[in-house]
């Protein structure tokens, strides 16, 4: 007895046909644009074979766009960064229910005090990402980093 359903045929379904059709058009559209490359090397007579030609316009091809996007991700990235560097952090500053505007000390026999104001000061008068004292330059020297 023949089981009908094990002789079917299962059609693909469209996600990978979309992914075939993807990949076809991909490797036709470096090869299309190495070929010209190609053929005007082995008429120049530049020492290369048509396949060096096309893999060095394959691999120009491929990364000329990843440049270009890095960079402007840079810069996009730079300026964001360059904005937020310079908003007040705490949005309660200068305000009478700061709750960074106190601070704790003490003192042990002669020894220097302690204070937590040389934390919580700075951000209790106000300051931005930019004006900490540490974190500061740090971040002013990578935004005009990816700036450019």
């Amino acid at each position: 007895m023949l089981n009908s359903g094990t002789a079917r045929h299962k059609a693909p379904s469209p996600r990978a046909l979309a992914r075939a059709g993807a990949l076809v058009v991909a490797v036709g559209a470096a090869l299309g644009s190495a070929a010209p490359a190609a053929g005007a090397a082995e008429q120049g007579g530049a020492g290369k074979t048509g396949g060096d030609v096309a893999v060095d316009a394959l691999v120009d091809g491929l990364t000329t766009p990843v440049r270009g996007t890095v960079r402007g991700t840079g810069v996009a990235l730079g300026s964001t960064l360059k904005a937020v560097n310079d908003l007040q952090l705490d949005p309660l500053a200068n305000t009478g229910t700061d709750p960074l505007d106190n601070s704790v000390g003490t003192q042990i026999a002669d020894f220097r005090p302690l204070s937590t104001a040389a934390v919580t000061g700075p951000l209790a008068r106000g300051a931005s990402l930019g004006d900490l004292p540490l974190v500061g330059p740090t971040v002013t020297n990578l935004t005009d980093t990816l700036r450019r």
